[in-house]
């Protein structure tokens, strides 16, 4: 009961919030001993293809809707932390190309893990759908984060640099942590480490943040909370 709580029901089900856009609610996950509802984003491309953004937990039925709405072609690792689902999307979607932020495939971790990490995200990639536009937001030692920008929905995509998670749904343990990391709704944001992380980057960074603010976008769309 405490799980459901903190999610966004139903889950594991593609919920469509734009054209061309889904979100696929999910988790909890457990970063650090925290629970934490996580979201995918599946977006369209104009060849039928689809792209899953930071995929969650695999499920069956759920990649049997995904499927009715078309072709699993690409899957996608935006940053160190949201990865550790591809493996099992990888062997029921063989044919899919994943793609990593940059530095990921450098990780222990994730060497250790077997997971497949065909490309790394970088501008005027081969094979990247033109539709699908990649800003790298760096920070220092192994951080990148990949926002992505969806132009035919106007949708702006991440992961990590925003979240919202609201109080009344986290367990209590967890609420002073979240409104002290400036994580909690209305008006989240990214954690206090990662902004220290990002922030450090100096001018790189800030031309990062100026392209994202520069595109605009109708709606953002990101993994933790409301």
């Amino acid at each position: 009961m405490q799980d459901e709580a903190i999610l966004y029901p139903p889950l594991d089900v593609p919920k469509k919030v734009a054209e061309g856009i889904w979100i696929v609610d999910s988790g909890p996950i457990r970063p650090l001993g925290l629970r934490l509802p996580v979201r995918m984003t599946v977006i369209g491309q104009a060849d039928g293809g689809l792209l899953l953004h930071s995929p969650t937990r695999f499920d069956a039925a759920l990649k049997g809707e995904i499927e009715k709405i078309g072709r699993i072609a690409h899957l996608v690792a935006p940053n160190s932390a949201h990865w550790t689902f591809l493996k099992s999307w990888q062997e029921h979607v063989p044919d899919a190309v994943t793609w990593a932020a940059p530095g990921l495939r450098d990780r222990r971790q994730v060497r250790r893990s077997g997971v497949r990490l065909d490309r790394d995200i970088v501008p005027g990639a081969a094979d990247w759908p033109q539709e699908i536009v990649p800003i790298i937001v760096p920070g220092i030692g192994s951080f990148a984060e990949v926002a992505l920008f969806h132009q035919p929905s106007r949708t702006l995509v991440l992961v990590d640099l925003v979240q919202n998670l609201e109080p009344g749904k986290l367990p209590r343990a967890s609420r002073i942590p979240a409104r002290l990391a400036g994580v909690t709704a209305p008006h989240g944001r990214a954690p206090i480490y990662l902004r220290a992380v990002v922030r450090a980057k100096g001018h790189d960074a800030k031309a990062a943040a100026r392209h994202i603010a520069a595109l605009e976008p109708d709606r953002v769309i990101f993994s933790h909370g409301a």
